[in-house]
C-alpha cells in the first residue's frame, strides 16, 4: 500500500508543479495586467492544492495534515482578497 501512496505523492507533487509553472508563464505570456492576474492566481491556487494533496499521505499525523490544510485555505483566502486589491489598484491608474 505505501508505494501506491508514494506514487500518489510524487502525482501530485508533480501535478502541482506543472501548474505553478504553468501559471508563471501565463504571467510572462499574457497581455494585460487583469489576464496575468486570472492566470497566476487560478494556476497557482490549483497548483497548491495538488501539492498539499500529495503531501497529505506523506503526514505523520493527522494533526500535521490538519496544519497543511490550514495552510492551504490560508493561502487561498489571502490570494483571493489580494488579487481583488491588486486588479481594484490597476483599474484605479487606468482611470
Amino acid at each position: 500500500m505505501s508505494i501506491f501512496l508514494d506514487a500518489w505523492s510524487v502525482l501530485a507533487v508533480l501535478a502541482g508543479g506543472f501548474f505553478f509553472f504553468v501559471g508563471s508563464l501565463g504571467l510572462l505570456r499574457f497581455p494585460d495586467a487583469f489576464t496575468r492576474l486570472h492566470a497566476l492566481t487560478k494556476a497557482d491556487n490549483l497548483g497548491l492544492g495538488f501539492v498539499v494533496l500529495g503531501l497529505l499521505p506523506q503526514m505523520d499525523s493527522w494533526f500535521a495534515g490538519l496544519k497543511v490544510l490550514s495552510i492551504w485555505l490560508l493561502v487561498l483566502l489571502s490570494a483571493s482578497i489580494i488579487s481583488q486589491l491588486i486588479a481594484r489598484a490597476i483599474k484605479r491608474r487606468e482611470w
